[in-house]
């Protein structure tokens, strides 16, 4: 689910934690100046390291047109440009390209640049590639075929680049310009090289092929979308008459694409399947440190067990190393690492309550584990083998957090390399002796510090001072953790924004801000964006709002997390009627004026809550909501309910279309029409039903806008409509 978030929530018992009295005399924010202005969309500094990790490789707007490469040294800051944009102009251009992003190829005489995106949803990745040679200060395009390219790369020795289009992939010699097309049978319906709409949402791919290690071979995924049934919606801004739009959308229960996995030889295109076995999902492919073997993750329909395969690239015959398994569902590993020359290999896992890091051999045996805390490692950011370290991010037991750590390959000597409470997202050098920390904390946005991987701070490289000012002008009350106690003795992390000149003896309306589906977060304590602002424009108005983690949501185990599963939006409402009732039994709330909003799996959350929760709520907003998960993509939905076949009663439990007599509350309803994500269909299903019922409710339609609502405008238009619609609703 696109909107899905994957951040934490905090344990801090009922006390304020941070500094909460604005200045006396602040300005209030406006609508405009969150959605249309640029005082709080300062830059952050993310890096692109150099391939000896001695430098940065930054890509700037260029005095002479065009952009400029640069590079500055990690150690002294000193800048030198590499590339002068006004330079990047092929034969028979008028004007330089812009880079949108540049790789450099192993001996560092190549750069392969990618311009001219299509700013079409979900084709982000499709545009123009060129090659510059450095010595010869030349740019040539990859192609000069017809249509666009994706996801180019440079061959391993620096000779080839192979990239896909139209569905197929093609290889250009360098030194010839001669291009070859390796796979002859893609189309609408056939995908080599990338992947299908469910794929990408779901399993997070896009880019599908990979470059051998001697850059002699290509291994690719092939998706035969046939099965998958074609979901449409209707354009109708395109004229006078409506153009009917269509998709391969496999929904729950239905077929997927047929998958599987070939290795093309560049030099004839002879194409080799591997043996996979019985597959319903082949979520991810790597090589093996060798020309001669893959790493497959295979995954079976319920999405409860992933087995690792080794697969011989000459044979096609596969063996399975092993397995992880869980009695509700599994993830794809993306941590899987090999290490020792493919000798062995990192694998997380929360098979015993907690996400941990383990060491396997190519055996397939277990060596040992590297973590044992009681909490969650969430990813792994780099391995030292030179040092023996492996950087990884975890909670660091508050969930509400993510800390750079590290450890040794041997499982020794554990250390926390960040300090400052908050959010990190660190990207270590690949020399692992650097790593540059992207901190923020809840109402602090972004900034990027260089560190050394002692935990030393060498300097700051951006700090979003102007953003901070104008933060601090705008009299923002930072936010306050805190739990809530359950009946069976659990505790559910929290978060709120109480109104700028609180007092305690006035009765404040409170507005709940979820999410609510599986291995979510809305308890963070980091940068919050816009809706964090209109959230503090809401309290500056005189409102509450508040956010609760309940049990589903991640950063606390596996036990936390998958306590719901088959039904896991009854347990997610039942823990939110419990925050509800602990927030009205407060003397400064006003207990009839409790609402709740959410986008996407939080437009679901509240429309279950409110027709689960009848008189607790008196008003609630859906943007892009769920209404029934039958009509949800089968990936997602599988992965907690299993199939509508299988568990019709979970289903039925979980759906707002059959409980909408239920709900009692104001009711705002809002979607695109051109959703591509949770279809507009579950909106038109849920009005239905309402209206069979004999509901009042409001709803807005943004006519040909996808699942994000998109532009200025739009989002300027839509969060005023809800200001104004809770203004006068709750």
């Amino acid at each position: 689910m696109t909107n899905r978030l994957r951040s934490a929530a905090v344990g801090i018992s009922a006390v304020a934690v941070l500094a909460l009295a604005p200045p006396a005399a602040a300005q209030q924010l406006t609508l405009q100046q969150i959605f249309t202005s640029r005082d709080f969309s300062g830059s952050t500094f993310y890096p692109q390291w150099s391939a000896d990790g001695q430098s940065f490789v930054m890509v700037e707007a260029g005095e002479q047109g065009g952009s400029d490469v640069w590079t500055q040294g990690i150690n002294d800051g000193k800048r030198s440009r590499v590339i002068q944009g006004s330079r990047l102009m092929a034969e028979g251009q008028t004007a330089p390209i812009e880079v949108e992003d540049i790789v450099w190829s192993a001996d560092g005489r190549r750069a392969l640049i990618y311009t001219n995106s299509q700013q079409v949803w979900r084709q982000r990745t499709k545009g123009t590639y060129y090659v510059y040679d450095l010595q010869g200060d030349r740019l040539v395009p990859v192609s000069t075929g017809e249509g666009w390219q994706q996801f180019a790369k440079i061959s391993p020795d620096g000779s080839r680049v192979g990239f896909v289009r139209n569905n197929d992939l093609f290889v250009v010699d360098l030194a010839t310009g001669r291009e070859t097309q390796l796979t002859t049978d893609g189309s609408d319906v056939v995908v080599n090289g990338t992947f299908d709409w469910v794929y990408e949402e779901e399993l997070g791919l896009q880019d599908g092929w990979r470059w051998s290690p001697d850059g002699k071979r290509i291994a690719f995924w092939r998706l035969d979308q046939s099965r998958v049934p074609v979901f449409t919606w209707v354009n109708d801004l395109a004229g006078q008459y409506s153009v009917p739009v269509g998709l391969r959308y496999p929904k729950p229960g239905e077929p997927n694409s047929a998958v599987k996995i070939g290795v093309v030889e560049v030099a004839d295109g002879a194409t080799r399947w591997m043996d996979t076995g019985e597959a319903e999902y082949l979520a991810r492919m790597e090589w093996a440190a060798s020309p001669n073997e893959l790493v497959i993750q295979r995954m079976n329909r319920h999405q409860n067990r992933i087995d690792v395969l080794l697969t011989d690239a000459n044979t096609g015959r596969s063996r399975t190393l092993f397995s992880d398994t869980d009695s509700a569902w599994v993830d794809v590993d993306d941590d899987l690492t090999l290490v020792r020359g493919g000798r062995e290999m990192l694998w997380t896992s929360e098979r015993e309550g907690y996400n941990q890091i383990y060491l396997y051999g190519r055996d397939g045996r277990m060596i040992r584990k590297l973590t044992r805390e009681p909490w969650d490692v969430t990813t792994i950011n780099h391995v030292d083998e030179r040092g023996g370290w492996v950087y990884f991010t975890g909670t660091g037991g508050n969930a509400a957090e993510r800390h750079l750590f590290r450890v040794k390959l041997d499982g020794s000597g554990q250390q926390k390399l960040t300090r400052e409470p908050g959010n990190h997202y660190a990207s270590v050098s690949p020399d692992g002796r650097m790593f540059v920390d992207v901190y923020s904390r809840a109402g602090v946005p972004a900034v990027s510090r260089l560190y050394r991987t002692d935990g030393t701070l060498v300097r700051s490289l951006s700090d979003n001072e102007e953003v901070q000012a104008n933060l601090t002008a705008a009299g923002l009350r930072l936010p306050e953790f805190f739990r809530i106690p359950t009946p069976d003795g659990a505790e559910m992390n929290a978060v709120m924004i109480r109104p700028a000149n609180f007092d305690e003896n006035r009765k404040y309306p409170v507005l709940f801000y979820v999410y609510g589906t599986p291995g979510a977060q809305t308890v963070t304590d980091s940068w919050g964006g816009n809706r964090y602002l209109w959230h503090q424009l809401l309290a500056q108005k005189g409102y509450i709002v508040l956010s609760v983690d309940t049990r589903g949501t991640s950063g606390r185990g596996r036990a936390w997390e998958k306590a719901g599963y088959l039904s896991p939006g009854v347990l997610v409402t039942d823990d939110l009627m419990t925050a509800a009732r602990y927030m009205a039994a407060q003397p400064y709330v006003d207990g009839s004026r409790i609402g709740m909003w959410g986008w996407s799996g939080g437009g679901y959350t509240t429309g279950l809550s409110l027709a689960r929760g009848g008189n607790l709520y008196k008003a609630g907003i859906s943007v892009a909501p769920v209404s029934d998960w039958r009509l949800y993509d089968n990936i997602y939905t599988e992965r907690f309910m299993r199939t509508p076949q299988e568990n019709p009663a979970g289903y039925d439990a979980t759906s707002v279309v059959k409980l909408a007599p239920g709900i009692t509350a104001n009711y705002l309803l809002i979607h695109g029409t051109a959703d591509d994500n949770v279809h507009f269909q579950n909106s038109v299903q849920l009005a239905n039903a309402l209206q069979l019922a004999g509901k009042p409710f409001s709803f807005m339609l943004y006519p040909n806008k996808n699942h994000g609502i998109s532009g200025a405008q739009t989002q300027l238009h839509l969060f005023s409509m809800m200001t104004d619609w809770l203004e006068k609703n709750l």
